[in-house]
């Protein structure tokens, strides 16, 4: 009996280990299903059964992770990995996708992101992004072409009934996307955001005002300060000289110009009514050249008022007589301004040209600085009404009544943008604004017209979630860029242009933290070409490194990479430290080189610059020359994609004076950046200023997430649109929470 019982008892164990073994089994499997559906990815039944799915699960959560700290070569390995695992999972092609995207490998970027849309993933989202990638790998710009405008959106001046401006004659546009408008009828200078919003409203000095503005230019003038730091336009009794922006507004029925700073505070007037020497009668629109002189067209006067920098009265000319009081003899043939309306200036700093439109006989004359008749550039009454005269395109872009036409400002050849339709219009001024559009302003209907080109209307915005952080879940940070099809940068963004989801449902507690292009500080890594042939530009190399560090603000960082055969970073730290050091160049580790790598270089700078400050850029110290090794690893296109995908900027200064590489013109026109050389007179002290002011379309958001998490394992999907007028864009994206 005992032996039978424990037998018994032995069997029933048995029985019980195989069944708890079969629970074990499927809950194991049942978990491994539920985890790898939380990453996101699609299993087939043979999958769970042979337990890939969890291996390719734990590497796609780390490749996301990876990416969002900007490890793009990491992410690549682990998506890789889990492609491994699941070789047609979609979501892992997708990501692979993007890591080879912001690598700077376009190519493979397309061929994965190709494979996944061919397997029936994605929607027209996925396709509108392949599409738009490989429109930008075609060499060349279409956006400078000659091409019709449309009409992307309007501000009315009368908004439920409420006067908001009124009779809109000019149009002055800021590096923020916001306008200023002067406002003729309410004798008012308005500024409006990107969505017409009234950030600020000006109404002039508080005794008298403004009297009928007519134009508002920017104008750049030299003040200084002496002990008591008191202002001083172009003053004499100081101890330090700086260049400042001003705005500068005319006064039609005041007869004079009124100075105003940045932000619309009243310093001065200039000018006086009057037929003399910095006096006028009416005076219209304003253009300033390149010796700071300001340039008045004097609609009472018939002729073309110049000033200095300080407000003092030069000359004026566009007289018919040759004995005028002006002192500038014009040339036989020209019968003066009749009624001289717009006027604008165009050419190099030694040969620039004046353009004044006249109403009267609807024609652009032509002038030298010194006010002398060059010539008429296209045949009388080509125009109805000509007002403002805006460059735009390195054209001339001239309002006509109710059309907006460029002019070749060397062959005088038309070419008609945009036509405002038969209804009562005047357009008086047009001026590009920081997203590449035209802000017109009518007179008459009252409003304020966004002109774009067709195909950036038709092809809408690109949108792409760049970082997510969530290592404070719930709440998530977030970093979107939003660009045209062009690369180029949607500057202004409001949190309202915005709209996030979660799963396809709105997020909770959204925050606009901010935009990137108002971090007045960049980051900045200088590269040094360690060549043979710029051996015998050490003084050079560090006279620029000297001026770049020292026109470094706030607490940016500076990195010197020198590029020999293998790239070295040299130094990482205060820009101060550099301006303080005796010999930058002695300190470098690396020696000259005859074959140096200057791809595997700008890698390296960017790789750090990733994720340094929002606003970051490369600078390039060499004598123009490439080696055969330049560019030997990575081809220029990989190059400038690794750059242009990461937003960092490339600049190049010029160690001699003989013609740049057509490599680094690649880079430099690709990048948003540009060419200087060492020895300019205007110094290499406003590189970093140029750099910071190169538009940047990214925005930061927080929001706090309603999503599971399922212990850090559950990819967690996000979703972001962007509206602005009558264009939009989208993006979808996922994360995930930290392990618990």
């Amino acid at each position: 009996m005992i032996l039978k019982s424990t037998r018994k008892n032995n069997l029933h164990k048995k029985i019980f280990f195989a069944l708890s073994f079969s629970a074990f089994f499927s809950g194991a499997v049942l978990y491994a299903q539920n985890t790898t559906y939380d990453a996101g990815l699609s299993v087939s039944q043979d999958n769970i059964r042979s337990g890939e799915e969890g291996f390719a699960a734990e590497e796609f959560r780390r490749g996301v992770q990876a990416y969002y700290r900007g490890a793009f070569n990491e992410s690549i390995v682990n998506f890789e990995k889990a492609l491994s695992y699941l070789p047609n999972d979609n979501l892992i092609l997708e990501w692979l996708g993007n890591a080879y995207y912001k690598s700077g490998m376009e190519g493979s970027a397309l061929s994965y992101w190709q494979t996944a849309v061919n397997n029936g993933y994605g929607d027209l989202l996925l396709q509108n992004k392949i599409e738009i990638v490989r429109e930008r790998r075609i060499t060349g710009d279409s956006s400078e072409k000659l091409m019709r405008l449309s009409e992307a959106g309007s501000f009315d001046g009368n908004f439920n009934g409420e006067q908001i401006f009124n009779g809109p004659i000019s149009v002055l546009t800021n590096n923020d996307g916001t306008f200023w408008i002067t406002a003729y009828n309410s004798n008012e200078l308005v500024k409006l955001n990107l969505n017409g919003v009234v950030q600020e409203r000006i109404t002039g000095p508080l005794l008298g005002g403004f009297d009928r503005p007519v134009d508002v230019i920017r104008v750049n003038l030299q003040f200084e300060t002496n002990n008591n730091s008191k202002l001083k336009i172009n003053g004499k009794d100081s101890t330090e000289t700086v260049r400042k922006n001003y705005l500068l507004v005319s006064e039609s029925a005041g007869d004079r110009l009124a100075l105003l700073d940045e932000k619309g505070g009243f310093i001065k007037y200039i000018g006086s009514k009057g037929r003399g020497i910095g006096q006028f009668v009416g005076p219209q629109y304003l253009a300033q050249d390149s010796l700071g002189r300001i340039y008045v067209t004097d609609f009472g006067n018939r002729r073309v008022d110049v000033f200095d920098g300080d407000g003092k009265g030069l000359f004026f000319f566009g007289t018919k007589s040759n004995s005028s009081k002006n002192g500038y003899d014009n040339f036989s043939g020209f019968e003066g301004l009749k009624c001289p309306t717009g006027i604008a200036i165009l050419g190099s700093s030694v040969d620039e040209r004046i353009f004044v439109a006249d109403e009267d006989k609807g024609c652009i004359y032509e002038f030298d600085r010194s006010g002398n008749y060059i010539r008429q550039l296209v045949e009388n009454y080509t125009f109805k009404k000509p007002e403002a005269i805006k460059i735009y395109q390195n054209s001339l872009i001239v309002c006509d009544e109710n059309r907006l036409v460029a002019v070749n400002p060397d062959t005088g050849a038309l070419f008609e943008y945009a036509k405002t339709g038969n209804a009562p219009s005047r357009v008086t001024a047009a001026c590009e604004d920081i997203n590449r559009n035209l802000l017109v302003t009518d007179l008459t209907s009252n409003e304020v017209y966004v002109m774009s080109k067709l195909q950036e209307l038709v092809g809408g915005l690109f949108v792409q979630i760049e970082k997510v952080d969530s290592s404070a879940f719930p709440k998530v940070v977030l970093e979107v860029k939003v660009e045209n099809r062009h690369r180029q940068a949607i500057v202004g963004l409001q949190a309202e242009n915005f709209y996030f989801t979660e799963n396809k449902r709105p997020v909770s507690k959204l925050e606009f933290i901010g935009s990137v292009s108002n971090n007045n500080s960049a980051d900045i890594t200088i590269i040094v070409d360690r060549s043979k042939n710029c051996e015998k530009y050490q003084v050079e190399i560090e006279r620029a490194i000297k001026e770049i560090a020292a026109s470094m603000t706030g607490s940016a960082t500076l990195r010197i990479v020198s590029a020999g055969s293998i790239p070295v970073t040299e130094y990482v730290g205060s820009p101060q430290s550099i301006v303080d050091s005796v010999s930058p160049m002695s300190a470098l580790k690396n020696p000259t080189a005859g074959r140096v790598s200057t791809d595997l270089a700008i890698r390296l700078a960017a790789n750090d610059l990733i994720n340094g400050a929002k606003k970051r850029a490369i600078i390039m110290l060499s004598d123009g020359a490439v080696t055969d090794a330049s560019f030997s690893r990575y081809n220029l296109a990989e190059v400038a994609a690794y750059l242009s995908n990461n937003s960092i900027e490339f600049s190049f200064v010029q160690l001699s004076q003989k013609a740049l590489a057509d490599e680094y013109n690649y880079l430099i026109s690709n990048t948003s950046g540009d060419a200087y050389y060492v020895y300019r007179p205007e110094g290499l002290s406003d590189i970093v200023k140029n750099i910071i002011e190169i538009p940047q379309g990214s925005y930061q958001f927080s929001y706090v997430s309603s999503l599971p998490t399922n212990f850090g394992e559950k990819y967690l999907p996000v979703e972001a649109e962007v509206y602005m007028l009558n264009r939009s864009g989208r993006d979808e994206r996922g994360y995930f929470a930290p392990l618990e």
